[in-house]
């Protein structure tokens, strides 16, 4: 008699901030990409959670996320990292037009106790294949940037967090009056993340 066996995925402190990092760092890069941040020359495909995805091929950019990410997993893993947020602000004026805001739930359970979670990839994988392709319908429903634009990136931790060397304390870099967006959310059972996107809409200034 034929037999199956199912295993289910057990998902680690350290697993889900693996997880939530790198989706931040291919996050980020589709934002960059979709938003017109940067050259579409300068993006290479790749694949990833079953998607065609974008990476920067820019060292500097390349550098920077590559260190974001690491710094983000670490705080993810000590469970201290509150909310991310992807700030697009206009080169000339700094004007900020774009904020990228993820939310970030940790079971405290799992961080004080060292349990772990049952979660398969493949529902993981899912729920963030839905953001994904949100970020990369953005230009359905955000307001053309047509104005060259660079970026930034907020990073919201527990207050007892020193602040590593190559950060600086910042404004929050709001927006006065936005439209905002809510997009999918996405959870590992140890750390679960809400996005939302808002804007500076001219066209309500005007009015």
């Amino acid at each position: 008699m034929a037999s199956r066996t199912v295993a289910k995925d057990i998902i680690t402190l350290r697993g889900s901030a693996a997880i939530v990092s790198e989706f931040f760092g291919y996050a980020a890069n589709s934002i960059l990409y979709n938003r017109g941040v940067y050259p579409e020359e300068s993006f290479a495909k790749v694949k990833k959670y079953g998607l065609p995805m974008l990476l920067t091929q820019d060292e500097g950019v390349k550098s920077f996320i590559t260190n974001l990410t690491a710094q983000l997993s670490e705080w993810l893993e000590a469970g201290k990292l509150q909310r991310v947020v992807m700030v697009i602000m206009s080169k000339a004026t700094k004007a900020v037009l774009e904020r990228w805001n993820f939310s970030i739930e940790t079971d405290s359970d799992v961080v004080e106790k060292g349990v772990s979670r049952e979660k398969s990839d493949r529902e993981i994988m899912r729920e963030i294949q839905a953001i994904m392709r949100q970020i990369a319908s953005s230009i359905t429903y955000l307001p053309c940037l047509d104005e060259p634009c660079v970026f930034d990136v907020l990073a919201y931790t527990d207050t007892d967090v020193p602040v590593p060397f190559t950060w600086i304390e910042s404004d929050p870099k709001l927006i006065a009056n936005p439209q905002m967006v809510k997009l999918h959310s996405f959870d590992t059972k140890i750390h679960k993340v809400d996005t939302l996107v808002s804007y500076k809409n001219d066209e309500w200034d005007e009015q």
